[in-house]
């Protein structure tokens, strides 16, 4: 039989091995986590993790079933996650909306909606650019009766007053928030612009092209004859307005310019307001703040778009009439050279080319520059391969890209 001292001591002995078991086990799971945490992963502000709650709330909409997230997926880049021409929305969700939901990613930089020294229309937010600001641009959907359809401020705060995170509101923005619902509207704007500007998942620069231009990826063949395509002004001419080279400040391009233009993009039977003969969406000139409504000349403009992420869509245009990447590219450069293939024929039985637009605004059609200045029967600047390596390229646009080159 073993002393008491003797067993004291192998008892001491096995007390202290576990105990530096637990502690390499607990030091093994700390290492793990922090390996597996994203490199661009950032503390937000107590506003901007609001503003995240916000955002993912199907309960602050009329119906109860519609968020933010809703339109704008992260999944499709933060752009409507189906092939409808527009979504529905409303207190029963049975109401569609006129336009696609564009993506929200990468639009920190887009500055207020102005006029540049050139004289054409740029910046601001939607297609129409009718809001100035990341903030102003949250509050419109919550009042859009095809959208959240709330009927006023104060119905937002009565919800907001209901939700799980309410108490939390409240020691942000003040106890009696709630009861002040012009306030209680101005804190949930300012919580949701916060957390698309501080959150990086709304502009990761990850992408095969990012990379590339750090030289931690390559393209294929296809690619790069497709980067070249896409820049070459006398063929896809893209770059004239989704500039693809690394900007001045050495910041990624944002593959936008942040103006408008008009493109003629056929009627969509799909939308439920094209039923109406005499309804036609005129973009820029005809947008609710009433500000344009005497410049006819920018009837039928709407938002040049980033393309970052445009792969992930399955709906393209404002008003979402084609369903592929490799229709839309078709678009551009058959337009005029094969219109048949794109407009419908009137009682004539000629072609009704630019059929969205009424006759009186078809002059504002950008017809002048390449690959828009070619004539019926004409050839394409593009053949369907090149139009095959554009469609490529445009695909090494999307977040996320895992393929980078190992360390050496």
């Amino acid at each position: 039989m073993p002393s008491n001292r003797t067993l004291f001591a192998t008892v001491l002995r096995c007390a202290m091995s576990v105990a530096a078991l637990i502690s390499l086990m607990l030091t093994c799971a700390v290492l793990t986590a922090c390996s597996n945490k994203k490199p661009d992963a950032v503390a937000l502000s107590e506003t901007a993790q609001i503003g995240e709650l916000l955002f993912h709330d199907v309960s602050l909409s009329a119906s109860g079933a519609m968020s933010c997230a809703t339109c704008h997926a992260a999944s499709a880049g933060h752009a409507q996650p189906n092939a409808l021409p527009a979504q529905f929305g409303g207190a029963m969700l049975n109401l569609q909306g006129t336009r696609t939901a564009p993506s929200i990613r990468y639009l920190n930089e887009t500055p207020p909606f102005h006029f540049n020294a050139e004289g054409k229309a740029a910046g601001g937010f939607f297609w129409d650019g009718r809001a100035n600001t990341l903030a102003e641009q949250a509050a419109g959907p919550f009042f859009n009766a095809v959208e959240m359809a709330l009927p006023n401020p104060a119905a937002l705060a009565d919800k907001l007053g209901k939700a799980s995170y309410a108490a939390r509101f409240q020691a942000a923005f003040g106890r009696d928030i709630f009861l002040e619902p012009d306030a209680t509207l101005a804190a949930v704007t300012k919580a949701l612009q916060s957390y698309q500007l501080e959150d990086p998942i709304f502009r990761p620069y990850n992408s095969q092209y990012d990379l590339f231009l750090q030289g931690k990826a390559t393209l294929t063949d296809a690619q790069q004859r497709g980067l070249a395509l896409f820049k070459d002004p006398e063929k896809g001419n893209c770059a004239a307005c989704h500039p693809a080279d690394v900007r001045e400040n050495g910041k990624p391009p944002l593959f936008t310019d942040f103006t408008y233009d008009s493109l003629a993009v056929s009627r969509n039977a799909e939308l439920k307001g094209n039923a109406n003969p005499l309804y036609f969406d005129l973009g820029l000139c005809a947008r609710s703040t009433g500000d344009l409504v005497d410049r006819s000349e920018l009837c039928g403009l709407f938002k040049v778009p980033s393309l970052r992420n445009v792969a992930l869509r399955q709906a393209f245009f404002h008003n979402g009439q084609f369903k592929t990447l490799r229709e839309a590219v078709a678009f551009y450069v058959q337009r005029d050279t094969h219109p048949e293939k794109f407009y419908a024929r009137a009682s004539d039985g000629k072609v009704n080319v630019y059929d969205d637009l009424p006759q009186r605004y078809k002059g504002n059609v950008n017809t002048e520059e390449v690959p828009y200045n070619n004539v019926r029967g004409g050839t394409p600047v593009l053949n369907d391969s090149e139009i095959d390596d554009v469609v490529a390229f445009l695909q090494t646009l999307n977040d996320g890209y895992s393929g980078a080159l190992k360390a050496r």
